[in-house]
Parts: structure tokens; sequence; C-alpha cells
């Protein structure tokens, strides 16, 4: 059997500061039902999200809060405290209705009399200019309200979602998603520089592969939230009761089709952020047979077998380790076991009732580390591995069993037990399963 260790993804650019960022996404009703307002990215060199389909949206602007004057039916107080903030929560809607008129040519704004402003109804020609004016920067589009008695319609908008870029990306952005329905007497305009193409999509149809959209993450999985909804009037109903709108943010992990970003309700998502909270890619989303991994400092695992189950080592790599359940399938996979071993076994412990589960087994680990210890510890016991300790609990559910908590990184082996543990919170805060990924301790459930 040959041991395969983790590909060595290639390594992300320097991260950039995380900057802040809004996008508006336009709604209509049509005959079909509810669809969905769609631009496509101009094919861009070193942008990550060149030739993309997504929704209008773009960086907050630092003269943003100056159009806060200009903003109707929201104050920077009632927008800051919707998106939890401590100020500044105008800045989004207001840079959300800027991006949408510079990239759509679409514009949230009222007249005198309260109503959304038709821009059909100008002649062409003071539309371009308006729109020209606009993208030179966010004065342009103060004067413009000033000299039309504008206001832009914060109250239009609705907060709906809130992402950030997961670490080791190049750029990283920290957007509040907003809703709003399709103002009547406009129509889009791509402006022909950032966006090239604007579509009205089913959100169904968006993230149909047949469709062929180059679709970013967040954007897919906004669609796959919108296409629950039958109507533009029941997704902002949903949106405006919702009390309590949490940060997603991905985590960027390795597999057999490359490095691709794991959501948050993906079985992986909290061993990425514990193996690799900076993005670096080492990270895994799913396992594999003959795959080493380190885990941290004092854990390697190596995973093998039909059932991808779990052999971890722990101790300092160079020291002394202890090796707890070893999958035995052969003598090569004891020689795998071997090679993937950080140090010197000097322990070798299980956590199922049935200790070294064959005499071959225990022959065959016996010939690879003579001088380890194979005696099953009593709950209670300690094992001192270098600067570490691991002590020995009995199964709740199995007075043979043997869990074995690692003291210094609060991480405890479980074997096949359940994954609920009692006892102290600060004590056991990770999970090490038989199979499956390493995962936050759940007490007392």
């Amino acid at each position: 059997m040959t041991t395969r260790t983790p590909e060595t993804p290639q390594k992300p650019a320097a991260p950039r500061p995380i900057r802040a960022a809004a996008t508006l996404i336009v709604l209509r009703d049509a005959g079909r039902g509810l669809e969905v307002l769609m631009l496509r990215r101009a094919e861009k060199a070193n942008d990550q999200n060149s030739g993309a389909s997504v929704f209008p949206g773009g960086v907050i602007d630092a003269h943003d809060r100056s159009l806060h004057g200009q903003c109707s039916g929201v104050d920077d107080d009632a927008a800051s405290a919707r998106l939890a903030v401590p100020e500044g929560g105008l800045d989004y809607y207001a840079a959300a209705i800027r991006e949408c008129f510079e990239e759509a040519g679409l514009l949230f704004a009222t007249d005198a009399s309260g109503e959304l402003v038709k821009l059909d109804g100008l002649p062409p020609g003071q539309l371009a200019t308006m729109r020209e004016a606009a993208v030179q920067g966010t004065d342009a589009l103060l004067a413009l309200c000033a000299e039309h008695g504008w206001q832009l319609a914060a109250d239009r908008l609705t907060y709906f979602t809130h992402w950030l870029t997961p670490p080791g990306m190049p750029r990283r952005f920290d957007t509040r998603f907003f809703l709003a329905l399709m103002p009547e007497g406009q129509s889009v305009r791509p402006d022909g520089s950032e966006t090239v193409e604007h579509m009205w999509l089913k959100p169904a149809e968006a993230v149909d592969p047949a469709r062929g959209l180059k679709l970013m993450n967040v954007t897919r999985r906004i669609l796959q939230q919108l296409a629950q909804f039958d109507s533009a009037d029941h997704v902002v109903a949903h949106a405006r009761a919702l009390r309590h709108i949490p940060r997603v943010m991905p985590r960027l992990a390795t597999g057999p089709a490359g490095l691709r970003p794991v959501n948050m309700e993906e079985a992986a998502y909290e061993e990425v952020g514990l193996v690799d909270p900076d993005g670096a890619g080492h990270g895994r989303y799913v396992h594999e047979a003959g795959l080493v991994m380190r885990l941290s400092a004092r854990i390697v695992r190596m995973t093998d077998g039909p059932a991808l189950a779990h052999s971890y080592f722990v101790g300092a790599a160079g020291g002394d380790c202890a090796l707890i359940d070893p999958v035995f399938a052969d003598a090569a996979h004891v020689e795998a076991l071997r090679a993937a071993a950080p140090g010197r076994v000097r322990w070798i412990l299980w956590t199922g009732a049935q200790a070294g589960a064959s005499a071959d087994a225990g022959d065959a680990l016996r010939a690879a580390w003579p001088e380890a210890s194979m005696e099953q510890p009593a709950p209670g016991d300690e094992i001192a591995i270098g600067d570490a300790k691991l002590q020995v609990l009995q199964s709740a559910d199995d007075a043979q069993a043997r869990q074995f908590l690692l003291v210094e990184e609060h991480t405890l082996f479980t074997g096949a037990a359940p994954l609920a543990v009692t006892g102290d919170a600060d004590a056991v805060q990770w999970i090490a399963p038989g199979q499956g990924f390493m995962r936050r301790a759940l007490h007392g459930v």
C-alpha cells in the first residue's frame, strides 16, 4: 500500500486588507415567476471575478457618507442598528444604490412627490451624461440629486444577508447584500466597462449547469436561497422578518477537485478552520484512503480502509508518541503507519473494547514497534508524552472502552463513540472521531 500525503496546493497570494462592500439584488415578478437581475462582468486580467455573473455592487467609497443627507426613509442610526455596526450603516445603503446606478443604470431615488424616478422619460443624452458623471465619483451623484431634487430611496432596500470572503483569497470583501424591487419606468443598461451584459433569470435557471454561467460561491448560494421563493414580495417579506442576520464566511480547502470554498454547513468546515485558519489551502474537504494529515503540532492523522477510518499519532515531531486506534488491514498498512509516524511510537492505544482487534494485528504492530506498550490503560491513568499529557477516560456507553483526552489541545479521541460529551466544556473543546472530520465538542447533548 502506498501512503499518500495531501496535495500541496498553490499558496494563495498575500492577502490584502478586508474591504467593506455593498451589493443590491434586484428582483421582479414576470409571467413565469420570480426573476433576478444578473450582470456579466467584463473579462479582465488579474480579476478573480472576471467574466462572472454577479449582482450589482462594489466597495464602500470613502465619500459615501456624504450621501447620508440625500437618503430618505432610513437614517444612519436605524441603518447601523439593522446591520449591527456601531455607525456608518447608511454607507452600505448609499453604496448599494450608487453601484447599482453605475453598473446597471438603475437609480433607486424618489422625486418631490415621493415616487421612484422614471429615468426612461429622460432624453438619452441626458441619461448617458448622468451615468458618466456618477461613475466619476460620489460627489457627482450628490450634485445630480441636488439638481433634480431627488432623494436616494434607502427605505426601498431590504437587508438580506452578510458574507465575508474566505481567508486566503487575494482580495477579501465584507459584503452586505440588499434586496430591492425593479423600479418602474427604468431599464437596465450595463455600463460597458465593468459590466457588459445583463440577464433576467429565475434563480433556479441561473444556477443550472446547463446555463453555463460563471458564478462565485456566494452568488450561487444566494441564488439557491432565492429559488425557494415564488415571488419577489415573498423574498422581501422574509428578509424584513429576519431579526438577526449572521455573517457567513466560507473557508478554502483542497481535495480531488482542487481548491474550493467549504461552506459553513459542510461537515469539513470546523476542521478546516482548526487546521488552516489563514486559508493557505492545506485543509481537506474529503477524506481519502492513504492520506496522512498533520492536524496540529501534536496530532497527525492517517486515514485508510474502505470505511476511511482514522489512526492518530499524538506527540511532538521527532519525539515519543502514542498511536491511537491503528486501522489494521495487512502488513502493508502497518508499514504505511510506520512511514507516517512523526516520532518513536511508545504506546499503542485503542478506544474500542476489543483492543488489538486480532492476533495478527497485535503481532504486526509488535514487530513494527517492539518497545511500544500495548496494555490497555485504566480510566484515570495519565500518559506523559513529551510536553503533553493524555488522560484516560471511560466511555459513557461501554465500560470496557476508553477515550483519550489530549489536555494541552483540549482534544478528545473518541473512536466510534457519540460526539456529545459530558464534563468541563473548557477541558474538551474538540472531538477527534474514528471516522469523519474533527469538530467542536457538543456538551451534554
